[in-house]
């Protein structure tokens, strides 16, 4: 165990977007060998701008997470996240986005980049691609229709049945294989369902290892539905879609939110068709999941996790783990 060896405990999360990048700034603050292997599906936006014209992985989750985990002046995290707002072929560019390209160019190869600009910002952790080429994900919905593309498949508003990957037989990267043979905790979540969290796990190698682990496995439940990801979706209902794509059950806990979001901000969210997601407890008991609920959200201008709680949860989890 990691505590016997003098060692952190080795924590892999997996996932993208905005809700791996919040949950990621509390878990740096703990005591834990960390490692974020992030999706490479993203088609949208500057991301998708520079995948399609520069034939490289996409970078905007990359360096959301970069961010989150450097130990770096707020000015330079500002920086990062800086977006171009006018300028022909630079408008919509995010400027972390271009030096990661950049980066890519010098090397000649993103994960070195990624490497090298983890270095540059002395991330606490490791952040990994899932794999080292970008891989299109596929949707096929309940309607039977096919939606090609990560940025179309919540756009189509449909209920999806199934995401897959082209290539299916895409290989992820050794180091991530690696760092999921040696966790002592594997963490899912949170983040969109279909488009950032499934991605990771339908790269037949990741998802082979994740289930030999024997790691504490965790799923962060999300504290909203997605408009045309998870409508109506209640914390059961996430489950079963991880299961449906693996075949098999893979967690031991789910973290979710039984904290009250107040009556506006309900609204403000149901303007754009979100709602809470519901636990029915019942069901997710009954599957055989742990589950951990508290009030773990908080709302500035958005809706977010509370990263000092969630964290001092999945770091209690952790340590109650490896110490068995």
């Amino acid at each position: 165990m990691a505590e016997e060896q003098g060692q952190r405990p080795r924590i892999v999360v997996m996932g993208g977007g905005t809700g791996l990048s919040v949950m990621l700034r509390g878990l740096k603050e703990k005591p834990l060998d960390i490692t974020a292997i992030v999706t490479v599906a993203d088609d949208g936006g500057s991301s998708g701008i520079l995948r399609s014209e520069l034939q490289m992985p996409p970078p905007g989750d990359i360096r959301n997470v970069l961010t989150a985990m450097a130990d770096v002046e707020p000015l330079m995290a500002q920086i990062m996240k800086y977006r171009f707002s006018s300028g022909e072929g630079l408008a919509g560019h995010s400027l972390g986005n271009l030096i990661l390209a950049a980066l890519t160019d010098i090397s000649g190869d993103f994960v070195t980049a990624v490497r090298e600009l983890s270095r540059l910002f002395a991330v606490r952790g490791r952040v990994l691609p899932a794999a080292g080429e970008a891989v299109v994900l596929h949707a096929e919905m309940a309607d039977g229709s096919m939606i090609t593309g990560e940025s179309k498949i919540p756009e189509a508003r449909g209920v999806i049945k199934r995401v897959s990957l082209e290539p299916a037989d895409v290989e992820p990267l050794p180091e991530a294989l690696e760092a999921i043979r040696n966790a002592d905790a594997i963490l899912c979540g949170p983040g969109s369902l279909y488009t950032s969290i499934l991605p990771n796990l339908l790269v037949p190698k990741l998802a082979e290892a994740v289930v030999a682990s024997d790691a504490i496995k965790i799923f962060v439940c999300n504290v909203m539905t997605q408009p045309g990801e998870t409508d109506n979706y209640t914390v059961s209902d996430h489950l079963q879609a991880v299961y449906d794509h693996v075949g098999l059950h893979l967690f031991d806990y789910v973290i979710v939110n039984d904290g009250e979001i107040p009556e506006q901000v309900q609204l403000k969210y149901a303007e754009k068709g979100a709602r809470p997601v519901q636990l029915d407890l019942d069901v997710v008991d009954g599957n055989g999941y742990k589950v951990i609920a508290d009030k773990l959200v908080l709302f500035k201008t958005y809706l977010r996790h509370d990263t000092d709680k969630l964290s001092h949860h999945i770091y209690q989890l952790v340590k109650d783990w490896i110490s068995r």
